[in-house]
């Protein structure tokens, strides 16, 4: 019997545990099992390699996708460069690290994409908007983060201003604000200034249509929720988990 699983904190809802138990029923296949570790600190992921002896690969989600690197044994380049994990498989006891976001947001993201998407703004500097800057990074799109207090990375919501807007037609919340179930929260971003030539990515899947998106779909811009995202990086999971190492 082979296990995977999701690694996080909560999962008080998991869409990877109902995908991959519907997708072994509907492949016939009857040797292996999904499982949820929901785990409050880290270092709880230690037990957890050290008892499941069957476990050949899991996926990371909040908060850990940084904090799990120091697990790994061997890391892809994508995961290298941007300090983020969120896949890994484990041959013969060592753990070897992927980001399988970066495939779900770029083909998720690119039918979307039109001449007027110049530059991006990345709401959130977590573990999500790592494989987000990684993308624009390989796309060639300038990029601003965007985070509660500004840095030398990134400028604080209260920078945001008509300007800033208007210079950034890509905008992409990697934060967990408007998930289910606190579905009447929102990046604080004015608006107001949004037009139709802008395009507005929630990695949110749950609701469907966050409030970030209502308020932009109000001023015409296009919309775009993660549940394609999320479909597409657990498909790549898959096929890296059962790839001849």
């Amino acid at each position: 019997m082979r296990l995977f699983g999701l690694l996080g904190y909560p999962l008080t809802h998991s869409f990877s545990q109902k995908y991959f138990t519907e997708k072994f029923h509907k492949l016939g296949i009857t040797d292996a099992d999904y499982e949820n570790f929901s785990i409050p600190e880290i270092e709880e992921l230690r037990n957890i390699l050290a008892t499941k002896k069957d476990l050949a690969g899991f996926n990371i989600t909040i908060p850990y996708k940084k904090a799990v690197i120091s697990f790994l044994d061997e890391a892809s380049d994508p995961v290298r460069k941007m300090g983020a994990c969120n896949c890994i498989k484990i041959i013969e006891g060592k753990l070897k690290g992927y980001n399988t976001d970066v495939v779900g947001f770029q083909q998720s993201l690119e039918p979307f994409l039109k001449p007027a998407h110049k530059a991006a703004l990345i709401l959130g500097t977590g573990g999500a908007s790592a494989a987000v800057e990684y993308v624009f990074q390989q796309m060639q799109i300038p990029y601003q983060f965007v985070s509660r207090t500004g840095s030398a990375e990134a400028i604080s919501y209260q920078d945001l201003n008509k300007e800033v807007i208007e210079a950034h037609q890509l905008i992409i919340n990697t934060t967990p604000l408007g998930m289910y179930p606190h579905v009447d929260a929102c990046p604080e971003i004015p608006y107001q200034f949004l037009t139709p030539q802008h395009h507005l990515f929630d990695l949110i899947y749950n609701p469907n249509e966050t409030k970030f998106l209502q308020l932009g779909k109000q001023q015409g811009t296009t919309i775009q929720n993660g549940f394609e995202m999320l479909i597409l990086q657990a498909e790549e999971s898959w096929r890296i988990w059962n790839e001849i190492y």
